[in-house]
């Protein structure tokens, strides 16, 4: 009695230990942050652009024979400052003409500084070590929300010597300036007083939108709803404003779903497969064909006194050779990923030979997944 007793505890213990491995065992669905999986609508970044002045270059800015548009700014920026060089025979090259461009943060107060990027526009060769005059950022509205001035950062080495030889590495025509612009005037988004804010999901997904509207609402009950696979709406409860409601919300999991989908790149060879792809049942063979034709060409001899003449005569010999060992696999119905990629490699087949059977097996019904060939 003793001896079953302890058996069946000893029973009980290995059951339970059992279990917890088949706990800790189960594949889990992947779980993302809201903040990670989609974007406040109207949050956004601005592009700004701006024509400006790079000067104080050792000899390798423009040409302002062959950039008229620089000697022509040289000349206006000069008449604003008092000094006429349109009579003067200015043949510089230490001034180049470029274009300055800048991405405007969202929520961006006036006196906050923002990195802006330097391009030539004309021939110069290097911009390292010039300096960017004032120049105006503007948006797509026309109004000037920053301006840039500062020293050219390039990151580049260049250099040549007199026989014409030349060593570059990076590109020295292009350059950042950190902190270079100051913002002038905001964008004007009040989140504070929108009613409703909504939420884009960077990947489209139904069931992932649902889910999200699900875990706002577990926590913050009526206050979100799928709109559609791609934007949720939410509303800040009573008493909250709206920028302290996304922060509470932003930082919550929800498990995200995405489309069986194949991802084929043809040039490099690459094949990317989402974990729900399925294969019904269907049997696949892979094997070389080899065909090889060898010519030996043979010389005719005439024989003596026959007035003949010596010939060459071609001789080929063609063998077909087909691989062996590559039998048909069958992959069963409803086989994961897993299954097909242990299928696929068991034939020994190659990357791009990989993309064609799976073209294959999609032409055939029977990949359930979409094939996206880049």
């Amino acid at each position: 009695m003793l001896n079953r007793r302890i058996s069946m505890a000893h029973l009980l213990r290995v059951l339970g230990v059992a279990l917890a491995v088949m706990a800790f065992g189960a594949p889990a669905m992947a779980q993302s942050r809201i903040k990670d999986i989609t974007s406040v609508e109207g949050v956004r970044t601005n592009q700004l652009i701006g024509y400006g002045l790079v000067v104080g270059l050792n000899g390798t800015g423009d040409s302002l024979r062959n950039s008229p548009f620089t000697r022509q700014s040289l000349e206006a920026m000069m008449e604003q400052l008092g000094v006429n060089i349109r009579d003067a025979n200015a043949n510089t090259r230490n001034v180049a003409a470029v274009m300055v461009t800048a991405e405007l943060p969202p929520f961006a107060t006036p006196g906050s500084r923002i990195d802006v990027t330097v391009s030539t526009m004309g021939d110069a060769r290097n911009l390292m070590g010039g300096t960017l005059l004032v120049t105006a950022l503007t948006g797509a509205d026309g109004q000037v929300y920053a301006v840039a001035q500062g020293s050219v950062q390039t990151g580049a080495v260049a250099g040549s010597g007199a026989s014409g030889s030349s060593v570059t590495r990076g590109v020295p025509t292009a350059g950042r300036i950190a902190a270079g612009a100051v913002v002038e005037r905001e964008t004007g988004f009040d989140l504070s007083s929108m009613p409703i804010v909504r939420l884009a999901l960077r990947n489209p997904d139904f069931t992932t939108a649902q889910r999200i509207a699900q875990v706002i609402n577990a926590v913050h009950p009526g206050t979100a709803y799928a709109e559609n696979g791609t934007v949720v709406a939410v509303r800040a409860p009573a008493g909250r404003d709206m920028a302290s409601f996304l922060s509470g919300i932003e930082n919550l999991s929800v498990p995200v779903d995405s489309p069986a989908r194949v991802i084929i790149d043809e040039v490099n060879g690459v094949i990317v497969m989402g974990d729900d792809v399925r294969i019904s049942t269907v049997a696949i063979a892979q094997g070389n064909l080899t065909i090889s034709v060898q010519e030996s060409p043979a010389v005719s001899q005439p024989e003596p006194f026959s007035r003949g003449e010596t010939v060459v005569v071609p001789q080929s010999d063609v063998s077909v050779e087909e691989e062996r060992g590559r039998e048909l696999r069958i992959v069963n119905q409803g086989a994961s990923l897993s299954d097909l990629v242990n299928g696929l490699n068991a034939l020994g087949v190659s990357p791009r030979d990989m993309i064609s059977i799976l073209q294959a097996i999609r032409a055939a019904g029977a990949l359930q997944a979409e094939i996206e060939v880049m």
